[in-house]
């Protein structure tokens, strides 16, 4: 698979400079990731400013996080799953089971939201008060989640079908997919939110609507017969079939057990602060959860277009060409980590007042930040050595890597750390122990088992 991701576009990978060849693969995806990102965070600019809501309009939002996180998840575990398949048996002219996989792929995404939508709506107090919340910051997490659920289907769809517009060859119209609801969704909040004065409510609901649209627009171009899409959503292909099932869920595990340990993180550093900081920590770990998502996407995008082109190499034993990308990825990616380590040295209160203008939260979130954000640089082993694993084609190691980070340390760390004396800032220690340990581990096994064996 990360072999063919080159060769579906027509390019030589095996020719031609290795670094230039990585970033002409990495800047088209660092754009699509910044619209998707752009697409997450604007809602949380826009609530952190509203007026008289101090910290608490953020601290919802971020309690309503791991659910939003688990329903990606599911929509992970089809669409990644189904997507793959879909493309293979594409490629190996059997055209009526990549149509079969389709269809089985939208009717578990279908089934699979109103499920999770009746299921989180249902029990939104209960699971929100597991998740951390007060009696004042429920308040707005209800506001804000009542209305979002109401797209889970839309965010599914949307999200878990584009791949297979993709797989057809028409990446533009997949990555409208996402424009189209971005610039709706920054066009909406401030109209809803502020211009019509329903706060909270505005922000889910400008969400709900351009989710909506996304998903308007991918279903048209999977069903409709007058479009360019060869393969199309029929009713014929929408019965479920217990071998397809287990394929499309097999291969999408490893997306879903990547997006379940996030909301596992979430959920724990939510209640565990919520113990030692209240409510005003909770908002303050949304906002930092937004610069991270911020500062890491440069890395992310420079190591996801690096694995077609290593793996394109590693498939045409260009072995020397293999090291040279990895070497390349890990010093660009140490380059620019480090320079995102000092600019949050530098100006941790800017970086916080993006996203509020309450000074309790900008003063004591600045000093979480910098604790967060320490030994950043340690990411880019962390990316490296997924990435690596993944271009060629070890899969297993590269979960095992995410899974030990995030559910093995971070997780654990999140609640001993403050247990043992530190408080607050012991949630904030357990990122930084855990990028040191969880990197150095991934980057140095990958070091020992696969680079020095190329």
């Amino acid at each position: 698979m990360a072999a063919s991701g080159g060769h579906e576009g027509g390019k030589d990978f095996s020719k031609g400079k290795i670094s230039n060849n990585i970033i002409a693969q990495a800047i088209p995806l660092i754009l699509a990731q910044l619209v998707q990102l752009l697409y997450n965070v604007v809602d949380r600019i826009y609530i952190g400013h509203l007026p008289g809501a101090d910290n608490l309009a953020l601290t919802g939002i971020g309690l309503a996080f791991p659910i939003t996180t688990l329903v990606a998840a599911f929509t992970y575990l089809f669409g990644t799953g189904g997507a793959p398949l879909f493309s293979i048996e594409r490629g190996a002219g059997n055209n009526e089971k990549a149509e079969k996989i389709l269809g089985n792929t939208f009717t578990l995404l279908l089934g699979t939201s109103f499920i999770i939508f009746a299921l989180t709506y249902i029990f939104r107090r209960p699971v929100l008060y597991l998740f951390g919340a007060s009696d004042v910051s429920y308040v707005y997490a209800d506001e804000y989640l009542r209305i979002y659920l109401f797209g889970t289907t839309f965010s599914m769809l949307s999200t878990g079908l584009n791949g297979f517009i993709n797989a057809q060859g028409f990446p533009k119209v997949g990555m409208m997919t996402t424009v189209i609801g971005a610039l709706l969704n920054l066009i909406l909040d401030p109209l809803f939110i502020f211009v019509f004065d329903m706060g909270v409510s505005g922000a889910a609901l400008a969400t709900v609507i351009s989710q909506g649209v996304s998903a308007v627009w991918v279903l048209h171009f999977l069903i409709s017969r007058k479009g360019r899409a060869a393969f199309h959503i029929k009713r014929s292909c929408l019965r479920l079939e217990v071998g397809l099932v287990r394929d499309i869920t097999s291969l999408g595990t490893a997306g879903f057990i990547m997006q379940g340990t996030n909301c596992l993180v979430q959920v724990v550093c939510n209640a565990t602060l919520k113990v030692y900081g209240g409510d005003l920590y909770v908002g303050i770990m949304t906002v930092i959860n937004s610069v991270r998502e911020i500062m890491s996407l440069p890395v992310s995008g420079l190591t996801s277009g690096a694995q077609p082109v290593i793996g394109y190499n590693y498939g045409a034993r260009r072995y020397d060409r293999v090291k040279g990308g990895i070497r390349f990825t890990a010093m660009l990616g140490i380059i620019y980590t480090a320079c995102a380590w000092l600019l949050v040295l530098l100006i941790p209160r800017q970086l916080m007042g993006i996203f509020t203008e309450d000074a309790e939260t900008i003063r004591y979130g600045a000093e979480a930040l910098k604790i967060y954000f320490f030994g950043f640089v340690f990411m880019a082993f962390q990316f490296t050595g997924q990435a690596s694993f993944t271009a060629l084609g070890c899969s297993r190691q590269a979960i095992f890597f995410s899974l030990l980070r995030k559910a093995v340390i971070v997780a654990p760390l999140t609640i001993i750390l403050p247990w043992l004396g530190f408080g607050v800032s012991g949630v904030f220690l357990a990122e930084p122990i855990s990028n040191v340990i969880g990197g150095l581990a991934s980057f140095l096994t990958m070091y020992i088992t696969v680079y020095r064996k190329l």
